[in-house]
This record gives C-alpha cells, structure tokens and sequence, in this order.
C-alpha cells in the first residue's frame, strides 16, 4: 500500500501486520484510491481535496486522510478507536512527516467530539455492521458536516443517500461500493 499521486506519490505506508488480523482492518486498495480521487477531483464535486479540511471516519492506516493530504489537502482528522489502528495511523503521520496537519481521535466514530467543518468527509466502516449511518449523523451532530460537504462512503453495497444528503455517485470495485453523497 502506497500513497498514489501528489507530494507523497510513491510513499509506501505502513503495512497491517499479520499479528493485526483481528484487528480487523481493510485498507482501501491502491486502484480504488485511485479511481476514487480522479473521480473527487475530476470537477463534478469541485474539488474538495486541495486546500481542504478532510474527517476520516474508521481510518484504519489512515490511507484515505493520507492521500489527501499529498494531494492538497490542508488538514486531516483521523478517528478509529483501535489500538492497531491508532498505532499504524501514527506511524504513517510520521513516515510522511505530516504531524502539524493531522489530529487524531481515538474514540467510536458514532461518539466523535465537535470539530470544525470539514470539505470531505471519508466514511468507511467496517462491512455489514451498519455503523456507517449512525456515525455519519454524528459528525453531522458535532458540527463537522455542513451543507456542501462531500461524504464518500465505502462498504459492501451501494449506499442510498439519508435525509439531509443529496446522492451524488455509486461506483463497484470488486466487492467494494463507493458512494459519493452531498450534504444539503
């Protein structure tokens, strides 16, 4: 796993060790970043990468919040309650020297404190235990989703768009579904 394109293009993360596989983590592939990123920056959705706040909900490595910072990015909030997560987030922050643009939750993500908006909105809870809308309405709740904040939201369906969020695209890889929703 590498980040993919930007100041970082070629930076190979911190991979999840095999002592972590209980915890449970699945690191979005290097295509599918890829793909997801041409898409977020391609002009349907602006561009709410560069020079934006980012929220990285079930960051697991930190991958997503990562890449957006080497794409432009000014500043990424990482939140996973996982002690295996917290310490590849950490070591990847470090890795890329990123620090002053990183804060990092450990807390639920459904539980998350308020914050300050943010322009994108990484969703990507753990497959099938429908955790991904009762954290998407809590970031709203604490103030870190606003009208204009663009939500990508990954997991084994295409997901439809809750009230408050205007669909925007679905696209399959494998046996991942990237949503991109809106909020209004």
């Amino acid at each position: 796993m590498r980040i993919i394109a930007g100041t970082h293009r070629g930076t190979a993360l911190v991979p999840v060790g095999e002592g972590d596989v209980n915890a449970h983590l699945r690191p979005t592939s290097d295509r599918v970043r890829e793909s997801l990123f041409n898409v977020l920056q391609g002009g349907r959705f602006g561009d709410p990468v560069r020079g934006g706040r980012v929220l990285d909900l079930f960051a697991g490595t930190g991958a997503l919040g990562l890449e957006a910072l080497s794409r432009g990015a000014s500043h990424a909030t990482f939140v996973d309650d996982g002690a295996v997560a917290q310490k590849l987030i950490a070591g990847n922050i470090v890795k890329l020297r990123r620090g002053p643009d990183c804060t990092v939750l450990r807390c639920k993500a459904d539980m998350i404190p308020p914050g300050e908006a943010c322009g994108l909105v990484f969703l990507d809870p753990p497959y099938g235990l429908n955790l991904g809308l009762p954290a998407l309405r809590a970031a709203r709740a604490a103030g870190w989703i606003i009208p204009g904040t663009v939500i990508v939201w990954e997991e084994r369906t295409a997901q439809i768009a809750p009230q408050g969020f205007r669909a925007g695209d679905s696209r399959r890889y494998g046996d991942t579904w990237i949503t991109v929703m809106e909020a209004i």
